[in-house]
């Protein structure tokens, strides 16, 4: 499945519009992340705990992405574009959205 944020892909047309695919993950942050994060804030550098689960729920809605759009009968994703926000206290999510579309090379 390729999952793009071009709304074209080289050597491939579009051959038929399935609709908008979402993915959403809300993840919570722990004390002991926060804490350490807090340290981060305080002697500067970079938090790898938050970089971590950040990571893992990037992929965690790629992969949701991708489920999804197969379901549909998709070959590919484009014009995806994602957000992450902050929701409620320790809670943060990420979505991605795109256009699920069936490709066809180009002769």
């Amino acid at each position: 499945m390729i999952v793009a944020t071009a709304p074209v892909l080289e050597g491939y047309e579009v051959s038929e519009y399935l609709g908008v695919v979402t993915g959403e993950v809300v993840m919570g942050t722990n004390v002991i992340k926060d804490f350490f994060a807090g340290l981060s804030d305080i002697f500067g550098g970079r938090s790898n705990s938050y970089e971590n689960s950040l990571s893992k729920g990037v992929n965690n809605v790629v992969t949701e992405l991708k489920e999804r759009a197969g379901a549909m009968g998709a070959d590919a994703v484009i014009g995806v574009q994602h957000s992450m926000s902050s929701v409620g206290e320790g809670l943060m999510m990420i979505v991605i959205m795109g256009t699920a579309v069936k490709l066809q090379k180009k002769q």
